[in-house]
């Protein structure tokens, strides 16, 4: 299993560099699949989302597919994941997110898919793979909210891999808040462990290996 976990994509060279080992040839050799499926549920303008994508593009990739969770029948995305070499899935809401891969009955054939691919998480796309990813780190984060208003009390991590969970965007001037003052107000309500990372970090996931790739800042309290 190889995932690079990041909170805003592929924003600097360190980053860059640490998918290409993980992928181990040229992007020019590769083939991509796009999801943006999380960014949807989000309101308001989506700018971001095609500056986003358009940077990712322009890393030249063999082709670029685009791929939506919801709507197409299940086989068909399974069969598109895999003709991918990387896996690159967007941020916005990480409970639709959640919610579209188990409410469409992808997360077993997903998981056979993280198998054989690299995979790349952008905020929501990095957030899914806690088992502390539950109604419960709701509360604790304080984003209730974005679970309520898609008309849900409780959400189920679709894989669960990890009992650390990971909160994108520390420091970042899209969200003011997430100061270190906040960060510790988190902390001192969390019963799990918790990343956070500013918008030029990853975690880096090659087998059983954890760590943490960075050209920014980055906490992590157990």
């Amino acid at each position: 299993m190889k995932l690079l976990l990041t909170a805003s994509g592929l924003r600097n060279a360190t980053l860059r560099d640490a998918l290409r080992d993980l992928l181990g040839k040229p992007f020019e050799s590769a083939n991509i699949v796009y999801v943006p499926t999380a960014s949807v549920a989000e309101p308001g303008d989506h700018g971001w989302v095609v500056a986003n994508m358009s940077r990712l593009h322009d890393l030249g990739w063999r082709e670029f597919d685009i791929l939506e969770l919801n709507g197409l029948p299940r086989q068909m995305v399974l069969d598109r994941l895999l003709h991918a070499d990387v896996i690159y899935v967007e941020g916005g809401s990480h409970y639709h997110l959640a919610r579209s891969i188990t409410g469409n009955g992808l997360a077993e054939g997903f998981l056979e898919v993280l198998e054989r691919r690299v995979y790349v998480g952008v905020s929501a796309g990095s957030m899914i793979f806690s088992r502390n990813l539950t109604e419960h780190s709701a509360d604790v984060i304080g984003d209730a909210a974005d679970l309520h208003v898609l008309g849900a009390t409780t959400v189920e991590s679709p894989f669960g891999f990890f009992d650390w969970y990971l909160k994108p965007h520390l420091y970042s001037p899209d969200f003011p808040e997430r100061d270190d003052a906040w960060a510790d107000r988190v902390v001192e309500r969390a019963d799990f462990p918790i990343y956070f990372i500013d918008d030029d970090t990853a975690i880096r996931v090659s087998d059983d290996k954890v760590d943490v790739i960075s050209e920014g800042r980055w906490r992590f309290h157990s």
